[in-house]
């Protein structure tokens, strides 16, 4: 698990503040790094022992015999949570290093350590922005991508929300930002990443909206720091195969919000969009949530009563219905959609709605 580079480091760290060589060994024997140059690529065989029994080996001048092409020093295991990695040898008499020996190795495993959970870290991302890269495909979800999902701990859990924010990975606080933004949501389960040019997905699971809010309000405070603002929000998904609709919602928030604002919800600028974008997926969307619980019967009531300027008794009249008939359609259907057609911002959802309307004629 160490690197030859690491290795290189852990040496010319250690020998510039101890003075004396430094070994660093795999745990098959094999030298990656030394002091002494020409002892590189060849086998240790005290190293071999403790790699063996995970314990210290001292090699003096009495048991040097037992260990060809070694020299006298102190060998001791380098753990990295609870697994054996590799082998420190400090060349020099055992009982002139001794005292010094616990802190090579302690120092040794704290290098280690930082380098291999920075290194499980890089994994991590590009593993999640190939997962992520594979939903925004828009393909239907293959057996690998669960399992891809279940390697790095993403929860398959709805609901699913989308964040995307604009990061230049060429700025000095790029990686501060990443940081930022894996801290806000350190209990939770994210993907988080680079997805092209200059934008950076995060993708939530399992948050309820209230806590969703809290987070995105955190978070907007860490990016002000680094004027890595505004957020984008898509549209909340519940299903992994409708991450990428909910992608191209925050895109969507981003291109038509307005841009010195902090937060950018999709939902603030989804009418404006839809006038721009008529056959896109998200009007399909809209045009289906908005009236798509209507039958034919009310939507034509709901056209004929707009025709007629929303007056009640000119619109019974062209429907030649009773008036009480009609209030009882327009709060059938307020009650399917959400939206009042009495009412002036509800209505004008609604006319959007029909005008946007795929396969139905109006007389």
């Amino acid at each position: 698990m160490i690197t030859k580079q690491l290795a290189n480091q852990i040496v010319e760290q250690t020998m510039l503040r101890l003075h004396r060589n430094i070994n660093v060994i795999q745990t098959n024997g094999m030298i990656l790094a030394s002091g002494d140059r020409l002892r590189v690529d060849s086998i240790h065989e005290g190293a071999v022992v403790v790699a063996e029994t995970r314990e210290p080996l001292l090699i003096t001048d009495e048991n040097n015999h037992l260990f060809p092409k070694t020299k006298p020093g102190i060998n001791l295991p380098i753990f990295f949570q609870q697994e054996l990695v590799g082998v420190i040898g400090i060349t020099g008499n055992p009982s002139e290093i001794e005292e010094i020996a616990t802190l090579v190795q302690l120092t040794t495993e704290m290098m280690v350590y930082q380098a291999l959970i920075a290194s499980e870290r890089e994994w991590e991302r590009k593993m999640q922005e190939i997962v992520f890269k594979e939903l925004m495909s828009g393909q239907p979800l293959q057996k690998v991508i669960f399992e891809r999902i279940n390697k790095i701990g993403f929860q398959n859990k709805p609901p699913f929300h989308t964040i995307m924010i604009e990061l230049d990975p060429e700025s000095k606080s790029y990686q501060t930002i990443l940081q930022g933004i894996e801290h806000s949501f350190h209990h939770d389960s994210i993907l988080v990443g680079h997805y092209q040019l200059k934008e950076h997905f995060i993708l939530t699971s399992g948050l309820n909206e209230k806590a969703f809010q809290r987070k995105i309000v955190q978070l907007a405070n860490i990016l002000k720091k680094y004027n890595a603002l505004p957020i984008s929000i898509g549209k909340v998904v519940h299903s992994l195969d409708q991450v990428h609709h909910s992608y191209q919602t925050a895109r969507i928030a981003l291109e038509y919000g307005q841009r010195d604002r902090s937060i950018l919800y999709f939902e603030e600028v989804e009418l404006y969009s839809l006038l721009k974008k008529r056959d896109s997926q998200e009007a399909k969307n809209f045009t289906n949530r908005i009236v798509g619980a209507l039958d034919e019967k009310l939507l034509f009531t709901l056209h004929t009563y707009f025709k007629c300027n929303q007056q009640l008794a000119v619109c019974a009249k062209n429907l030649e219905i009773h008036r009480h008939t009609l209030t009882y359609r327009l709060k059938k259907i307020h009650e399917l959609t959400g939206y009042n057609p009495t009412l002036f911002q509800d209505a004008i959802v609604l006319q959007i709605a029909l005008w946007m309307l795929d396969g139905f004629k109006f007389s």
